[in-house]
């Protein structure tokens, strides 16, 4: 057997002693869901633990073990799991009576008008649906019923959910790069018309444009990409952005799923002063529910719903449970606290993602296993809650684009994914893609025990490796 080998075995036999309650009942999901759950980022081999409780950093599971969590609800969860704010407010709306209705409720209107000001306030309207990948579909078509156009125009390693418009160009591709499609049943012909350009190179989207710019009915971009690899987009990528989308009448859209209140109260695109055209929001501002939003200028919005010239309109229902009452509520708990509490929660956050960040690759240089970490900030972006863990296969590897992080040829994703994920659940922590999101939640003692168990796992590395 290999070191990994070796070392992979180690690490299955420790998790499978610590968690048999998870097995038996992952043995039992497998029978009836595909590949035994519901959400394939989700699953990991063995088998995933199975939560028992959450609050706060942590995460319980059925056998009892805790966790140090940074995956936090896929991200959503920027004061932790469970915090008491919602929970109160939660209680309240199921003594009022809380289950869906299908009617109107006027907490979505705060809600709405809340979204609109921390874009900037300005004329602007919302439309509530309830996950991302609806958020993004939606916009994309609203772009295409605009201006007419057919093509989309997308990063390379970009990643706005599962939305058939949008399901290319997100794993890098042996030979192909990022111009591969993700999934079977999609028709061809949207596969061709989805079109791929290289983040943070402004050279690329300058020529992307000049070839395709008159048939582009959309640029849909994330200013802080997310799972492509925590980075941030320079000011001058965004703001050429603008400059040519308004050139070439295309319909600039920025996801800020992740990024919408991750890094101030209210979207990143704040922080450059660069306003897109469309505006997808999720994640942080259900405060726990499921809600997704698109936010754009009144006079677009209102053409989607009412059609353009008189023709057909673009058929955005947010779908059964859209601005469900209690979703909105939770929301508007979340976003208060966050507006509320600013200059305490972000600059907290983001000096605990860079002292992971600093720390896990000292201590992994001290183990002689090169690691590099992504989640930083830039000029524009003061700091960072988010990190990202990889493992070089050359040392002058910039890791400043995703091809630098999905490319297996120039990072290890096996190491990453099938050895450090289960190094960290045996010594008490949960990351996804070797890092995640910090939260309020994660404090001083949260940290310390974060980077001893990289520190434990670094050690098992060097054992089993060198």
């Amino acid at each position: 057997m290999t070191g990994f080998e070796r070392l992979r075995a180690h690490l299955v036999r420790e998790y499978r002693r610590k968690t048999p309650s998870s097995g038996r009942i992952f043995r039992r999901a497998e029978r009836v869901m595909i590949a035994g759950g519901s959400h394939t980022i989700r699953l990991f081999r063995p088998y995933p633990f199975f939560a028992a409780g959450a609050e706060g950093p942590r995460v319980r599971d059925v056998d009892g073990n805790d966790y140090i969590d940074y995956w936090q609800g896929h991200y959503a969860n920027v004061l932790g799991h469970n915090p008491r704010l919602i929970r109160r407010r939660m209680a309240a709306c199921l003594e009022r009576g809380a289950l869906h209705t299908g009617f109107e409720a006027g907490s979505q209107i705060d809600l709405a008008e809340t979204l609109i000001q921390g874009l900037g306030g300005r004329e602007a309207k919302v439309r509530f649906t309830t996950s991302g990948t609806l958020a993004t579909m939606y916009a994309v078509m609203m772009a295409q019923g605009l201006t007419g156009r057919d093509h989309v125009l997308k990063v390379g390693g970009g990643w706005h959910g599962a939305s058939p418009y949008l399901l290319k160009g997100v794993k890098y591709h042996a030979g192909e790069g990022f111009e591969g499609s993700e999934s079977a049943g999609l028709l061809d012909e949207i596969v061709r018309r989805t079109l791929i350009t290289r983040f943070n190179d402004t050279a690329d989207l300058e020529r992307v444009m000049a070839e395709h710019g008159g048939r582009i009915a959309c640029f849909i971009v994330e200013p802080f990409l997310g799972v492509g690899g925590f980075l941030a987009a320079s000011k001058d990528y965004l703001a050429l952005a603008r400059r040519l989308t308004s050139r070439h009448g295309i319909v600039l859209i920025f996801d800020e799923i992740i990024s919408g209140y991750r890094f101030c109260p209210g979207g990143v695109q704040t922080l450059y002063g660069i306003r897109p055209d469309l505006t997808t929001l999720g994640k942080i501002i259900g405060g726990g529910h499921a809600v997704a939003a698109v936010v754009g200028p009144r006079e677009m919005m209102e053409e989607c719903e009412t059609g353009r010239g008189g023709g057909s309109r673009v058929y955005f229902e947010g779908g059964t449970f859209s601005a469900h009452s209690e979703y909105m509520q939770a929301g508007l708990a979340m976003l208060g606290y966050l507006a509320g509490h600013a200059a305490a929660v972000y600059p907290k956050i983001a000096k605990a993602g860079e002292r992971l960040r600093r720390g896990i690759e000292r201590i992994f240089t001290e183990a002689g296993v090169p690691v590099r970490t992504t989640g930083d900030g830039n000029d524009v972006v003061p700091g960072s809650s988010l990190f990202m863990v990889h493992f070089p296969r050359h040392p002058r590897i910039a890791y400043d684009r995703p091809e630098d992080i999905h490319d297996a040829d120039r990072s290890d994703l096996a190491k990453r994914e099938k050895l450090l994920k289960l190094a960290l659940l045996v010594n008490g922590v949960n990351v996804v893609h070797g890092g995640g999101a910090v939260s309020a939640a994660h404090g001083p003692r949260e940290i310390e025990a974060t980077l001893e168990a990289y520190a434990a796992a670094a050690n098992l590395f060097k054992k089993y490796l060198d």
